[in-house]
């Protein structure tokens, strides 16, 4: 028998579009309410912390979420705008029972989401979440449920907001050793929760930082600008002369990081990977002589690695699932090319580009070569990433033939690239992702294979 399935809890928390189901104003508090049932089941007088990103609709979302957690007797901080990492380590470092984040990462403006991590700042169980979301269907059902009108919030707790994203910011100052003073950076907050720890961050250790799009306003979240749009910054930069040594770009919950190098060049998770990996290695601190990166991070990366030394483990796509296998093998260093990087070699327990950033400033400074020395011997196989909007998740060996194009396809590549086909585990979106040894074998399946998907299930 096969397991139950989440209907509200993607890759990574739930998202929607806001002032919609599940997004709405009653939901949003009957959630709250089912996640206080389940934290108050474990925990005695329960603590939680909230935070978001810069959307329109983050406040009122995180004020109702924080009503539904009060109505059940749960403790709630806030924490304002305040990157998804933040909060990871609040609810760890603080030992609460929760961290909620109001965000929808890279979506636009109008979306938003929910996600939860527990007091050791792990993000919950698939299981942990099945178990709330039965709940709050539950509490959907039952009318009486979501009257609040008797509901007395209790009233801001201490510490506020300044000193919570203080205490982040300290913590990620303390996880670097070499004198950043000297770094030029151009740094993209992308209007988004980054605009918030980033220019402290930054100036407390004396990076030469200047920043761009740290003016939100809403609905400029991601718009043109951010890890969204890495080539705007690298335009930038390539434009600007020999003005920064790199530029680091962020999404909008700041729980990722791309890079670009001085002559404007991106750089993406993949290769920050082979550099941490590397730089790891060399000080004996790589556990296992192992990475883990996902299904979706190109056999340039597994070969330069292989030649280091170092062997890489493949996961799920999203931070989520590349954690699970760290834990499961060990593994010091992990992430996605889309740019989570999850350092355990310290305390971090999810994927946070602040600190990547200056992960990556600290061995730029310590082995005295540029970033794009650091990654110049990555030669990556040519790979496109499609996306289909579907109208239904039909799983694709159900779908003839999609089954038969991916089938023909691994046929035609012969052992000599990669074929991935997925849903997308937080958008309406089918993704094919594909890697060749010649650009024109790569363009020709992509084209093949998105083709089908779009005739079966597009919109």
């Amino acid at each position: 028998m096969s397991e139950p399935t989440r209907q509200l809890f993607g890759t990574d928390g739930i998202r929607g579009v806001a002032g919609e189901f599940p997004l709405t104003k009653q939901s949003t508090y009957l959630i709250g309410r089912a996640l206080g049932h389940d934290l108050a089941s474990a925990t005695p007088q329960p603590q939680a912390v909230i935070g978001q990103d810069t959307r329109e609709s983050s406040r009122w979302i995180a004020d109702r979420v924080g009503e539904g957690l009060a109505a059940v007797g749960v403790e709630v901080h806030s924490a304002g705008v305040i990157t998804t990492p933040g909060v990871a380590y609040l609810a760890r470092s603080r030992k609460l029972a929760a961290g909620v984040v109001i965000s929808a990462s890279h979506n636009p403006w109008t979306d938003n989401g929910i996600k939860v991590f527990s007091g050791d700042g792990f993000k919950l169980t698939d299981a942990r979440e099945l178990a709330i979301e039965k709940e709050i269907f539950a509490l959907l059902e039952n009318p009486s449920a979501a009257d609040d009108t008797a509901l007395r919030v209790p009233p801001p707790s201490l510490p506020g907001e300044a000193e919570l994203r203080r205490a982040y910011i300290e913590s990620l100052a303390c996880s670097v050793s070499a004198d950043l003073s000297k770094v030029r950076v151009l740094a993209d907050c992308g209007n988004g929760a980054a605009t918030a720890e980033g220019p402290e961050l930054f100036r407390s250790l004396g990076v030469q930082a200047k920043f761009i799009n740290v003016s939100p306003d809403g609905k400029n979240i991601n718009e043109g600008c951010g890890a969204l749009h890495p080539e705007v910054l690298g335009k930038t930069i390539a434009e600007s002369g020999d003005q920064f040594d790199l530029g680091v770009t962020f999404d909008g919950d700041a729980d990722r990081a791309l890079f670009c190098c001085s002559r404007g060049r991106v750089v993406n998770g993949d290769a920050v990977l082979l550099v941490a990996a590397r730089d790891l290695h060399a000080q004996g601190k790589l556990k296992a002589d192992t990475v883990v990166a996902t299904t979706m991070s190109n056999m340039g990366l597994e070969s330069a690695l292989k030649k280091s030394g170092i062997r890489m483990l493949r996961a799920n796509v999203g931070d989520k699932y590349v954690l699970e296998e760290m834990l499961k093998s060990g593994a010091t260093l992990g992430g996605e090319q889309s740019g989570h990087i999850i350092f355990r070699d310290g305390d971090s327990t999810t994927g946070d580009g602040l600190l990547t950033a200056l992960r990556l400033m600290d061995i730029i400074v310590r082995s005295g070569k540029s970033l794009a020395d650091l990654v110049s011997d990555l030669r990556v196989f040519p790979q496109k990433i499609q996306n289909i909007r579907v109208r239904e998740k039909i799983p694709f060996a159900q779908v003839p033939a999609v089954k038969t194009a991916i089938e023909a396809a691994e046929r035609d590549l012969d052992g000599n690239g990669r074929i991935v086909v997925r849903y997308s585990g937080t958008e309406a979106l089918a993704r094919v992702m594909v890697e060749a040894e010649s650009e024109e074998k790569m363009r020709a399946i992509t084209a093949a294979i998105a083709g089908e998907i779009q005739k079966a299930l597009g919109i």
